[in-house]
């Protein structure tokens, strides 16, 4: 069964998911001008019945085409004030629901964190990384590692969903603790199962699911299936996620899996308008899938290239932000190895009109530009910190060695 999309549709603690799709934290991608360009995308994919109603959404309340969540901002280094963290952190106006989400190992920390940034009115919703498989990650005991050690998770997630009750008293509306994980370490460790049953216990509003591995990390197929298992073991709702680069992909997946919604990821790098294909298939509007010509993608990263320079102040660090999007942007475009290398160190607005300008501009889309894209790579041994594996349960010495090496990594 596919969720129900409708104005009543997808609950998530008080947000209502007009359309059940979610925009995955990425980060160094999920700024405030790239969630903003896919939000707009998004909305654009809504069927008549819903796009009527977009006045009358609700702030903080309402998200008639989904979540769209800003990247992975580090717990520890909001308890200690970084300006820039703090920063990274502040929504765009133009926000329907402001979601953030949160990386730690500390117990005490991840709830401290989350109290702030709810106290502060920063947030209306609040998502936790257990999904990363980078081995500067996963070697200190974070990201998909984590979820093998079920006690310090349960820490993690009871400490995280109090802390945002403390803020939430304070500004008077409940915010939603949600968890983003994989199926386990590797195909001989499985988590996803005691994790998902943890998170439902310990006051998480949702879960979701990427169906690799750890150790896949993008490599190969994603699986589906646990998505499936999971759905039928709890009862807080599911959302699965790995390899939907199209709107039939996210149908298929709610019907396969019976997920209550569909998360995206690299799909969408370089291609926010992959969000108006999937909102219009799920909501049933009927839009044409959008393949853009080299012109319209040259106007989009003009469009985007503008509000990132908006967004940060200055303009040539908003270029040099932009170089790995218009790498993304011009995937399968016939551009030519001296103009992709002259845009891969653009520096200035008039530079990158001129370069792109120069290109072959009616060129049609081609049908390389469609289908997975973002990064791939291979299977790989799984990053671990010595002797993770040995038990499900952390011992003091390892809680308390994951803590120092994450004060260290952040410059504690």
């Amino acid at each position: 069964m596919v969720a129900s999309t409708n104005s009543g549709g997808l609950q998530i603690g008080p947000i209502n998911l007009w359309t059940p799709v979610v925009l995955a934290p990425m980060a160094g991608v999920t700024d405030v001008p790239f969630r903003r360009l896919c939000r707009e995308y998004s909305e654009r994919g809504l069927s008549e019945a819903l796009a009527s109603k977009l006045d009358e959404a609700k702030k903080g309340v309402d998200a008639p085409a989904g979540l769209f969540v800003c990247e992975m901002i580090t717990a520890r280094a909001l308890v200690e004030g970084s300006p820039k963290t703090w920063r990274m952190v502040e929504p765009d106006p133009s926000d329907r629901v402001r979601s953030a989400q949160l990386y730690g190992v500390d117990p005490d920390t991840m709830g401290r964190a989350a109290q702030m940034i709810v106290e502060r009115d920063l947030v209306d919703h609040i998502d936790l990384n257990f999904g990363c498989p980078v081995p500067k990650v996963t070697r200190k005991g974070g990201g998909a590692a984590l979820p093998w050690k079920r006690d310090l998770l349960e820490d993690i997630l009871k400490a995280v969903v109090a802390g945002a009750e403390r803020g939430s008293k304070l500004v008077g509306r409940h915010v939603p603790v949600t968890m983003k994980m994989r199926i386990g370490i590797d195909d001989q460790h499985s988590t996803y199962m005691d994790a998902g049953i943890i998170a439902q216990r310990s006051g998480v509003a949702a879960v979701a699911l990427h169906g690799r591995t750890q150790a896949q990390y993008y490599a190969g197929k994603a699986d589906w299936q646990p998505i499936t298992a999971l759905k039928e073991a709890i009862s807080i709702p599911v959302m699965g996620n790995g390899d939907v680069f199209k709107g039939a992909d996210a149908r298929a997946m709610m019907e396969q899996t019976g997920c209550d919604a569909v998360v995206i990821g690299r799909g969408c790098q370089g291609r926010p308008w992959l969000f108006t294909d999937i909102t219009s298939d799920l909501t049933g509007a009927g839009i044409p899938k959008m393949a853009p010509d080299l012109r319209t993608v040259a106007q989009i990263i003009r469009e985007h290239a503008l509000l990132m320079t908006e967004h940060l102040g200055s303009e040539f660090d908003a270029c040099r932000n932009m170089r790995k999007h218009i790498g993304w942007y011009l995937r399968g475009y016939k551009v030519g190895g001296e103009s992709r290398l002259k845009l891969g160190r653009v520096s200035s607005l008039d530079e990158l009109d001129e370069l792109l300008n120069s290109l072959d501009l009616d060129q049609p889309c081609p049908k390389s530009a469609e289908g997975p894209r973002g990064r791939k790579g291979h299977e790989r041994r799984p990053h671990l910190p010595h002797g993770w594996l040995d038990s499900q349960l952390i011992q003091d010495a390892e809680r308390a060695q994951v803590v120092a090496d994450e004060a260290v990594a952040d410059g504690g």
